[in-house]
């Protein structure tokens, strides 16, 4: 399964707590650039193991749905019961030569457990305690609970997504998980960097809720310069005009403009050239204010022309465009297989790294492990003997068998 670790983060050991979406996409984009993630369950397993169908082969028993293989490959699997000392001794002897750890527990868990970073600090000064959390320690919410599509709600992004007809609408992935996972891979490279000169760790957290507030781009700017709040565009910009998905005779093909000569040369393109000094159309302020008007006169042009043919001769023109494809026919477009976006690797499958490097590419060393996969040949590099990992797994500290 293994194969030569040539990634950036070689020689980073991660042992991560976390569980469901933010953390374990984190630690996956640490593992693809060679750390070695050691993931550690609870007795039930990460839950999003049961967040199917789909399932491996088909088969809920294997514990293995598509939402849970498609975000924790690159990591050797362990499950310990951490309610139970002898388990947090376990991870305690893991982090002795550890140099992150990540968990997503509620804000008190760790501290209860006599693992908070109050007490890591002291005993691994060079460790990094990165977190997950729903809404941070502080303010009214802190230490509760926090899922994406609440956190949408919560910090607006689901009030300036959708149309007029749809009213407000979650977005159709778990934007504010992976931003947080995205934010605590940032936090952790910059406390590796800081260690590199200060020669210690620190905590790193990331909530979910800031996170979300995070991305309200240019929502946010909006409301702070003038007090303006979001219209429900669907899939027009609140800022940029042309900039919408339009129906052709095919398949709908999306224009963005972002300046004026961009839109000289798409008018072209179409054989509108004249369009373009329209003085209701030549300025972007412009075109903001006469924003129905062009959008009529584009719905008229597309009307009759092959999306994907004329979004392809405006790209090449020079102007941001694209049809609306499928999930297949986007995982299937040879643009994907150019950029190697598409990972196989035995009966595994899954989204390649988007971070190219021209020296420590990323690589696919492990896929996503089984319950508990890994427990006994980690033990033994911590230095346990078979007799220690036998009484560890007969008091139900090191579990072999998910639970339920």
């Amino acid at each position: 399964m293994a194969t030569k670790n040539t990634g950036a983060l070689a020689g980073i050991k991660v042992i991560d707590l976390s569980r469901v979406l933010g953390g374990p996409y984190a630690t996956q984009i640490l593992g693809d650039h060679g750390a070695d993630v050691i993931k550690v369950e609870p007795p039930q397993g990460d839950e999003t193991r049961e967040w199917g169908p789909p399932f491996r082969d088909g088969d809920r028993a294997s514990g293995a749905s598509a939402y849970y293989v498609n975000i924790n490959r690159n990591k050797r699997g362990m499950a310990l019961d951490l309610t139970k000392p002898e388990a947090r001794e376990v991870v305690f002897k893991l982090l002795g030569d550890a140099d992150v750890l990540v968990e997503n527990f509620k804000s008190g868990t760790m501290e209860r457990w006599g693992m908070g970073f109050d007490v890591l600090s002291k005993r691994f000064p060079r460790l990094i305690h990165a977190r997950v959390s729903g809404f941070g320690s502080e303010g009214p919410l802190g230490g509760m609970p926090g899922y994406d599509a609440i956190v949408q709600a919560m910090t607006s992004l689901s009030s300036c997504n959708g149309s007029p007809e749809s009213g407000p609408v979650k977005l159709g992935v778990p934007m504010v998980d992976m931003a947080t996972g995205l934010n605590l891979v940032i936090g952790i490279l910059l406390a590796l960097h800081s260690r590199g000169h200060a020669g210690t760790g620190q905590f790193v957290e990331v909530a979910l809720y800031d996170a979300g507030l995070s991305i309200l781009h240019p929502h946010s700017g909006n409301w702070l310069m003038d007090g303006r709040t979001p219209k429900l565009l669907g899939n027009a910009h609140p800022n940029l005009t042309p900039y919408d998905l339009y129906p052709t005779a095919t398949r709908p093909i999306y224009l963005g403009i972002g300046n004026d000569g961009q839109f000289r040369k798409a008018l072209t393109v179409l054989g509108m050239a004249a369009v373009a000094d329209d003085p209701r159309f030549k300025t972007m302020a412009d075109r903001n204010a006469h924003r129905a008007e062009l959008t009529t006169l584009l719905r008229d042009a597309f009307a009759n022309v092959d999306g994907p043919k004329v979004a392809l001769e405006i790209l090449k023109a020079g102007v941001p465009a694209g049809p609306l494809n499928t999930i297949e026919e986007a995982l299937n477009d040879p643009q994907t297989a150019a950029r190697e976006m598409l990972v196989e690797r035995n009966s595994y499958r899954g989204i390649a790294s988007p971070v190219k490097m021209s020296r420590n590419e990323a690589q696919t060393r492990h896929t996503p492990p089984d319950f508990g996969a890994d427990n006994r040949a980690v033990l033994r590099e911590a230095g346990y003997g078979e007799e220690e990992i036998d009484q560890l797994i007969g008091l139900g500290a090191v579990v072999e068998n998910r639970l339920g």
